[in-house]
């Protein structure tokens, strides 16, 4: 792997953001996990479609729970992008082992993760006024950019 951090993508919905952050993993050289339930196979066309020929060169892991996740990633640091996080994203400090997570397209993280992780919970800024969220390939790209912006530097 090029980077030294992954993605971790809980319950998602809809296939072809998972097509797209499939195709950013590649392109930074960073794993992703994928926590179900998820709600459409992996062999969806829509996922083909967004990740291109890039697919095969995924590093792509399937857990069933996320706690098999935590068994068997053993990330050093966990840290959790929502639209209810209160610190800034450009806040956070990445370390190498880091696992950047993020929850499904309508619902977030799961409810419990708000309060049991509330001290690893980012937001990333959104100076506009009528807009709640941003595409969550959008978001896995923003802040794994920042992540490899600063594991680079």
């Amino acid at each position: 792997m090029i980077c030294n951090f992954s993605i971790v993508l809980l319950r998602l919905e809809i296939p072809h953001n998972t097509g797209a952050i499939g195709r950013l993993c590649v392109g930074l050289g960073v794993p992703l996990h994928l926590v179900r339930p998820l709600g459409f196979a992996l062999d969806d066309r829509s996922i083909a479609r967004a990740g291109l020929d890039y697919w095969p060169h995924l590093d792509v892991t399937l857990h069933d729970t996320w706690d098999g996740f935590l068994a068997e990633a053993r990330p050093k640091r966990l840290h959790f992008l929502s639209t209810r996080g209160e610190k800034s994203l450009y806040e956070c400090r990445f370390l190498p082992g880091d696992a950047l997570v993020f929850g499904n397209e309508s619902s977030g993280l799961p409810k419990s993760f708000y309060e049991r992780y509330r001290d690893s919970l980012f937001r990333i800024p959104m100076p506009g006024e009528h807009a709640r969220s941003i595409n969550l390939a959008n978001a896995v790209s923003i802040a794994a950019y920042e992540c490899y912006r600063q594991l680079a530097s």
